[in-house]
């Protein structure tokens, strides 16, 4: 009975250290030497050269942040796991314990914070419209019987139906399965318009066999914040990896980034991505926060 007592509380101890080693990130890079990314493979803000590398503005900085737990724990090696995430999977991913760090293109709004926390914000988007340059097609108001394409996952058409500039249009949408899917029904001419973050506009249009095909257009569509997102309610985590981002804006090395992936030529096709850093970001770097997109007002 002794012996069944003994087991049962020396499973009771590891179950309960594995319990709160899920609830505390820094814990669980510690005692493995190992913290997995999730990253993305078609955005604007990360991206995959393919052989398992994984780049972009978002990507390195998380690699940066890397560096600095490396410091606070006192690691000799931290070992980086890269996992690619979609906008379907992303969340559930951080949820469960497969992904430690997400840092990819996710929008920090108040539904999506019942799942997780998010860092402070490193970058601002805004939702755009891309088209063929010869579209015609210069806004809202042109999308009258169009079709729209738009990645699963994502919010885009919703801001799109939301704005008052939509009222009364009537518009097919298809979806992609990935950003890089979504724009080759626009290069395809499967649909009529890319609704998107502008940085993933941007960098997809960049990387397209004919950049100069292609525009964005329209007024902005919503204003959202990027940031990390993390497993919801581990504190110290949360503030380790704020603390970083505080280091990197105050240091100059986020600019710097910035400056790298998207107003330098980049790979794979040694293109500018050309998408000067927005007054938003700028002033999310001035003034750190983790506020929902909500607590943004689109002019």
């Amino acid at each position: 009975m002794k012996k069944h007592l003994l087991a049962f509380a020396v499973a009771a101890v590891a179950a309960g250290s594995a319990f709160a080693q899920a609830g505390d990130t820094l814990a669980k890079i510690k005692s493995s030497g190992s913290i997995t990314l999730g990253v993305r493979e078609s955005s604007g803000l990360g991206y995959t050269l393919g052989n398992g590398k994984y780049v972009g503005f978002h990507t390195e900085m998380a690699e940066h942040v890397v560096s600095d737990l490396q410091k606070q724990l006192g690691l000799a090696k931290l070992e980086i796991k890269y996992q690619p995430v979609t906008s379907q999977n992303r969340v559930p991913l951080v949820q469960n314990g497969t992904v430690d760090l997400e840092c990819g293109s996710t929008t920090n709004n108040q539904s999506r914070q019942k799942d997780a926390s998010f860092a402070f914000t490193t970058y601002v988007e805004e939702v755009r419209i891309a088209v063929k340059a010869n579209s015609g097609i210069t806004g809202i108001k042109d999308l009258n019987g169009k079709t729209i394409v738009t990645t699963t996952g994502t919010t885009s058409v919703q801001t799109l139906r939301k704005n008052k500039r939509a009222d009364g249009l009537t518009f097919k949408e298809v979806m992609g399965k990935d950003h890089a899917d979504s724009f080759l029904m626009l290069e395809s001419g499967r649909a009529d318009a890319f609704i998107m973050d502008g940085s993933i506009l941007a960098a997809n249009i960049s990387k397209s066999k004919a950049p100069a095909d292609y525009k964005v257009v329209g007024e902005v569509l919503s204003v959202e914040p990027i940031a990390c997102m993390l497993r919801k309610d581990d504190t110290a985590f949360k503030k380790a990896v704020d603390d970083s981002i505080v280091r990197q804006i105050k240091d100059g090395s986020l600019e710097k980034l910035y400056d790298k992936w998207f107003m330098q030529p980049i790979p794979p096709n040694n293109v500018k991505v050309g998408l000067p850093l927005s007054a938003a970001t700028k002033d999310a770097w001035a003034n750190p926060n983790d506020k929902p997109m909500e607590a943004y007002e689109v002019k």
